[in-house]
């Protein structure tokens, strides 16, 4: 009967207290390995399947279980099961520690580093400060929201409106961070200061959508990409973890939806309603320096690495292009599908390539074609009344997010991610 070292490839040559120091050492890695790729933003699918992959490579037998507030794991056969709890919190993308983390696992399974050196070096990521923090990641807030105005079809006046909203909504997430009190209260609020603001500025400069300017100043707090992933996580029969996300993204949705109706009633009441602007379309080009500032924005919202500036890119520039063509074949709300399958084709390609996670362009090229903008206007239409108009919204984004969920797996059967080895 072989032991656990046996299995994992090291012969016991000592006493069998240097077996069992080699079995923690490697069930220690797998568990701080799950709590990092967890915190930086794994979908379940994902993560449960690289524990399992890693466990295996190690000589493990593990069994995992993912939520987005805990994290299961069982080691050993059926009978002498041994489980661990990790208490654990839905985590936002970090695409530049995860990257490392990834380049860390690479290292253990490749035998070059013992995974009591892999525990250390993973914990040394989690304690490097953040690559972008402070000013540089307000301006982030600013060129996403600038970026998400010429998508939706603003003008010059509305994408600068939508830039100074988005600096205010990256002014009071730093104010959450600061000021721990005020996280349970940071999207309300956010989203009232841009309803406010921006119906202000309607009605005494004028020349844009209003709610053209509100959507794009709070397209970095819509749970699109939560709801993205939601589905897809019920799609692989992560039906827990699916659930959960799915309560959380609308719960944000009628948070933002609250605060904005708030921010605009309170100036219609005290100056009167904005007064309606048709806004002429941008020409086609500026779409794809859209692309460009998205990308800029992604790199500190993201906390990626300016070597994957390129592939980040490629993403947007990728998803753009599959979106536009599938609406013209399927319509829009079936269109996305065509762009999450080219943009996971192409994560794919770059994963192999590059030697980098196929998250790392995915996410970026997602959160172009994620329908958090349609979610929160169904919210906008019931809290408006237009029950039937909301519900048709909703159904809509659900839609949608089904789409973009079924592109991404079809490219992961077209073009499967590259192996550990």
């Amino acid at each position: 009967m072989s032991s656990v070292g046996e299995v994992g490839g090291v012969q016991p040559t000592g006493p069998r207290d240097e077996v069992t120091r080699v079995h923690e050492e490697r069930v220690a890695f797998v568990l701080e390995m799950a709590r990092a790729l967890h915190a930086y933003g794994t979908p379940a699918h994902r993560l449960e399947e690289t524990l399992t992959l890693v466990a295996d490579q190690l000589g493990l037998e593990g069994q995992f279980f993912s939520t987005p507030t805990s994290i299961f794991s069982s080691f050993g056969t059926l009978v002498t099961q041994r489980t661990h709890l990790l208490r654990v919190e839905p985590g936002a993308p970090d695409l530049g520690r995860l990257g490392r983390v990834d380049e860390v696992m690479q290292e253990v399974i490749a035998r070059r580093l013992s995974p009591a050196e892999g525990v250390r070096e993973i914990q040394a990521i989690e304690r490097a400060p953040d690559r972008f923090a402070g000013p540089a990641r307000v301006v982030a807030y600013g060129l996403a929201s600038g970026a998400a105005a010429i998508f939706f079809g603003g003008n010059l006046r509305g994408w600068a409106v939508a830039a100074l909203l988005g600096v205010l909504v990256g002014l009071v997430e730093r104010l959450a961070v600061r000021h721990r009190a005020w996280n349970r209260v940071e999207t309300p609020l956010a989203a009232f200061t841009a309803g406010a603001v921006a119906t202000l500025l309607g009605i005494t400069w004028g020349g844009f959508s209003v709610s053209t300017a509100i959507l794009s100043g709070l397209i970095v707090l819509l749970p699109g990409m939560m709801l993205t992933t939601a589905m897809t996580e019920l799609s692989t029969r992560h039906l827990a973890s699916g659930t959960a996300r799915l309560t959380g993204a609308f719960s944000v949705f009628l948070g933002l939806g609250f605060g904005v109706a708030l921010g605009t009633r309170l100036i219609v009441a005290v100056l009167g309603p904005a007064p309606l602007v048709a806004t002429p379309d941008l020409p086609w080009y500026w779409e794809w320096i859209a692309v460009v500032i998205s990308s800029v924005s992604y790199l500190a919202l993201l906390k990626a690495e300016p070597r994957d500036f390129p592939g980040i890119v490629l993403a947007g520039a990728l998803a753009l292009a599959g979106s536009r063509a599938g609406s013209a074949f399927f319509g829009p709300e079936l269109g996305v599908m065509l762009g999450a399958l080219t943009v996971g084709l192409g994560a794919n390609l770059y994963a192999r390539f590059a030697g980098r996670p196929a998250t790392i362009p995915t996410v970026p090229g997602v959160l172009i074609l994620v329908p958090g903008s349609v979610g929160f206007r169904s919210v906008a239409d019931l809290l408006d009344r237009e029950v039937i108009t909301g519900v048709e919204t909703a159904f809509r984004m659900i839609l949608m997010a089904v789409a973009l969920a079924a592109g991404l797996l079809l490219a992961r059967v077209i073009s499967p991610e590259r192996r550990m080895r």
